[in-house]
């Protein structure tokens, strides 16, 4: 009996090849996307339209901007989805799955691009905070945090970080239980704040970077100085 033809293979939006932006983006993915479970949809979601922004230029695709409400605190987000098989397959390969949150683990991230992929996760569910602590003079306090609902991951990415950094986070579940929450301290922070942004032209969520810009100025360095 004759084989028949296989057909074409389906073409895909994204063109899946490792780079900076690219790694970026899929960080992106792991912290603020979703996978539909019908495979082949990808969905972000994003209250600040800049990061939505930054999606699409991290996969150099030019699709709709639409508007999404909460039932829960009614507040709206920006919205983009698009199908693609292909690149829907890449990231079941990655370890990205319909329904990630609380079950996603180890990502396949390239070591050369690790650090871009920390940043898409930084800018998507991580956070930099400062303080000065009165019980110390002049003892100004900062803090890096990522945030996840999957305790494997946030494990994963400690060890990943502490493999390329010395850095050892700090792991600890939130009020509920519900996320956990991978800290470093001032000292670390400015190992890993170097890593994520070593390079001067690179995706990055403006707010979030402007604000390391002011702590690190209060300790004596600038964003300049993360590019020598």
């Amino acid at each position: 009996m004759a084989m028949g033809k296989r057909g074409p293979k389906p073409k895909g939006k994204v063109l899946i090849e490792w780079s900076a932006d690219f790694a970026y983006g899929i960080g992106l993915i792991v912290s603020d996307g979703c996978l539909s479970k019908d495979g082949r949809h990808i969905t972000f979601v994003s209250k600040d339209k800049e990061q939505i922004n930054n999606f699409l230029k991290a996969f150099k695709i030019k699709i709709f901007i639409g508007l999404t409400f909460s039932g829960y605190n009614g507040m709206s987000a920006y919205r983009v989805q698009f199908s693609d098989i292909p690149f829907y397959m890449f990231l079941l390969s990655l370890g990205i799955t319909p329904a990630k949150s609380k079950t996603i683990g180890k990502i396949l991230i390239p070591k050369q691009y690790l650090f871009d992929f920390v940043r898409g996760v930084f800018d998507g569910d991580g956070t930099v905070y400062s303080y000065w602590d009165k019980r110390w003079k002049s003892s100004f306090m900062f803090y890096t945090s990522f945030i996840s609902a999957s305790d494997i991951f946030i494990q994963w990415l400690r060890t990943v970080i502490e493999e390329s950094t010395g850095s050892m986070g700090h792991v600890k579940k939130d009020g509920k239980g519900s996320t956990f929450q991978l800290t470093y301290a001032k000292k670390d922070s400015v190992k890993i704040i170097n890593k994520m942004y070593q390079k001067k032209k690179q995706i990055s969520l403006s707010r979030k970077r402007l604000k390391i810009k002011r702590i690190l100025g209060i300790v004596g360095r600038s964003i300049g100085d993360i590019h020598r």
